[in-house]
């Protein structure tokens, strides 16, 4: 298998705080103790037979695995709808840099948008750390992939962190649960951030020739007959 080859991600923050924050993770050492406690395999009740689960689903967890986390840099507590936190700033702190966790978009920014709700915030989460990419390369920042376990939904940016890398990015995100009451413990991942490579595409259209079809209808049968056909023969390695 042909060999991945690497690139560096270049994460800053005052030195203040190194090691009072955590650090950005890969995302493949971010997976949450429901994956982790998944079968591989769960009784079918239609077939009733068993089947694979999400678990042995590669291109679900190459997504979940993919890039770096993004923690939440301290505890940030949701009582009866009031957020709180506590930070003592360490001695020498960036003045430049928040206090906090989480600060607010004001509603009139996502007006007559699918995330605006009467008499509801759009939060923001702080972000302690600047990102530099390689030239050429974007960041896309999401939602933790796969995760609508999380109480909230980051929304999706894609920022040129090769030249804007002087400033954290931040990542505005909807609180959907609200009925939520309790904290969410300092790390807890609040973006993925995935390297793109900044290219022009565009879209080329054919119809599927006899060779083709013929080729459909083998994968079909493949597929039919054999397990873990895309892992074994499809699946480029990702790190």
């Amino acid at each position: 298998m042909e060999a991945v080859q690497q690139r560096a991600l270049t994460f800053r923050c005052p030195a203040e705080l190194d090691g009072l924050i955590p650090r950005p993770i890969p995302a493949v050492l971010g997976l949450p103790e429901w994956y982790k406690a998944l079968p591989q395999k769960s009784l079918n009740t239609t077939l009733h037979a068993e089947t694979e689960t999400l678990k042995k689903c590669p291109p679900f967890i190459d997504a979940m695995t993919y890039g770096f986390l993004i923690p939440l840099a301290m505890d940030l507590k949701l009582q009866d709808g009031e957020f709180s936190w506590s930070f003592d700033p360490p001695k020498g702190y960036v003045g430049e840099y928040p206090n906090s966790p989480i600060s607010f978009h004001d509603p009139s920014q996502v007006a007559a948008t699918p995330f605006s709700e009467p008499d509801r915030f759009i939060i923001k989460f702080n972000n302690f750390w600047i990102i530099e990419a390689p030239p050429g390369y974007s960041l896309l920042f999401t939602h933790p992939i796969n995760r609508p376990d999380l109480p909230f939904r980051t929304l999706t940016g894609l920022v040129d962190c090769d030249t804007f890398n002087h400033s954290p990015v931040n990542f505005p995100a909807r609180w959907h649960d609200v009925n939520f009451n309790g904290a969410l413990p300092k790390g807890t991942p609040v973006a993925q951030c995935i390297p793109v490579k900044r290219e022009s595409w565009n879209g080329q259209f054919e119809d599927l020739s006899a060779d083709a079809l013929a080729r459909l209808a083998q994968m079909k049968q493949t597929l039919a007959q054999e397990a873990n056909v895309y892992r074994r023969n499809y699946r480029a390695a990702k790190r």
